[in-house]
């Protein structure tokens, strides 16, 4: 990533947390906060399933657009459960040239099976 992409994340990421403690009603990020885990998780999923069909139309624009939503309202939940968006770097970093079977297997080793295959 270039210098410019990283700040971008770096900056959300620190609006993300100021939020954090604000009054629901003062932004979208803070009520968000304040409706709980359940809700931030469900909208990651609803904007999962909207990037799925913007791919599914081929339409690059919105999928585009429902990426952004997605990765937004992922580090909304990461922020609220105390991580950020540096630790998805140096994990995606971490990950670099080493293949994605060999990464799996590897997960499966180090953490037990909990019912659900990503």
């Amino acid at each position: 990533m270039v210098p410019e992409e990283v700040e971008i994340l770096s900056r959300l990421n620190q609006t993300l947390k100021a939020r954090k403690g604000a009054a629901p009603n003062s932004s979208y990020v803070a009520s968000l906060y304040a409706r709980g885990v359940d809700i931030m998780a469900r909208k990651v999923g609803e904007e999962a399933v909207e990037a799925i069909l913007a791919a599914k139309d081929r339409d690059h624009a919105a999928l585009v657009r429902e990426i952004a939503d997605l990765w937004f309202h992922s580090l909304v939940l990461l922020v609220d459960l105390g991580g950020s968006a540096q630790e998805v770097l140096d994990e995606l970093t971490r990950r670099e040239g080493v293949s994605g079977h060999v990464e799996k297997a590897a997960r499966r080793d180090v953490q037990p099976s909990q019912g659900v295959e990503s």
